[in-house]
């Protein structure tokens, strides 16, 4: 594994090394490997940094990187049977559709060695998934969407459950838009299927997320296992726009949502390719629940959702 120390990469390992396979993390080292797995430190900034693991002669080397540059080297320097290459949905060129499936147009191949910035993260992740198929014997390369579940560092699956046991008065602000598309991969059902891809050496393209819901479903299912009596305050995206709420994540935002007919799609895919493929997904609630229980012993900030404070403000502004 290329990583391993992070969320997805350490839950891969984990189900890799439970299933008895020798698994072997090459990573930075800015995080928990693994018990079981093999840890080498490594900068694959360098030139040179995979001399520690390329003498050797691996069944399946699994990276989830973003930098083409990465990729191309790893291509270069290390012999494998297979590669599981984990890619993203926002390889694709446009989101104005559900459910696209992998044969949609997708974004040009940045042309760099190096990804500067989040803006051109999938032009970057196509460049990668190009470097895999022209330099592997077999290859999976899976657009993963929204991963989701306990370690979700992100708190976009975690917020609404965790907002809705925490509410400011008997309100959640919620956008008034309950039928947008969300779709969601629990990372525990996600990582098991890419170590069976590797095991099966998976060849070719694969969407994985989550089967197509709603907004409304998402916080009614949030609800629920919050345990809460707290009602949703439906927010027009206007209002929210001008009290400076934004969408999806980042500071003061309303996750797993998107205020842009152009992106209406974005959460989805479709997955019937990845389905005859194997790929079983556990509920939503599931995934929610689990969510919750991380964020009530999380020990970092959540890069998503709104503060109290924020929360108050908006209830306020739509109250008054």
């Amino acid at each position: 594994m290329l990583g391993g120390t992070a969320w997805l990469g350490r839950s891969v390992a984990q189900d890799a090394v439970a299933r008895g396979h020798d698994v072997t993390c090459l990573a930075r080292g800015n995080g928990a490997t693994a018990a079981g797995a093999t840890f080498v430190a490594a900068d694959r900034d360098r030139e040179d940094g995979l001399e520690a693991v390329s003498g050797a002669d691996w069944d399946t080397v699994l990276d989830v990187a973003r930098h083409p540059g990465h990729v191309r080297r790893a291509v270069r320097d290390l012999r494998a049977r297979h590669w599981v290459f984990v890619s993203s949905g926002n390889a694709y060129a446009s989101f104005s559709s559900l459910e696209q499936d992998e044969d949609a147009p997708v974004r040009e191949p940045l042309a760099g060695d190096v990804m500067t910035s989040m803006e051109v993260y999938g032009e970057a992740k196509v460049a990668c998934e190009d470097a895999v198929r022209e330099g592997a014997a077999t290859a999976t390369i899976v657009r993963s969407g929204l991963i989701g579940g306990p370690g979700d560092w992100s708190g976009r699956t975690g917020y609404w459950p965790w907002r809705f046991a925490h509410p400011v008065g008997d309100r959640v602000v919620v956008p008034a838009d309950p039928d947008f598309p969300c779709a969601v991969i629990d990372v525990r059902d996600l990582a098991p299927w890419l170590v069976s891809a590797a095991e099966e050496r998976l060849d070719g393209t694969f969407n994985a997320t989550g089967p197509t819901t709603t907004l409304a479903e998402v916080l009614t299912s949030a609800a629920q296992v919050a345990g809460s009596p707290a009602t949703p305050l439906e927010v027009p995206p206007s209002l929210l726009a001008e009290l400076g709420v934004a969408s999806w994540m980042g500071p003061s935002s309303l996750p797993l949502w998107i205020d842009d007919p152009q992106w209406r799609g974005f959460a989805t895919l479709g997955t019937a390719r990845a389905r005859a493929a194997g790929l079983r997904v556990r509920p939503l609630r599931d995934t929610l629940r689990d969510a919750l229980a991380f964020e009530e012993v999380r020990d970092v900030p959540r890069a998503a959702g709104l503060t109290d404070e924020e929360e108050r403000r908006v209830q306020e502004a739509v109250l008054r």
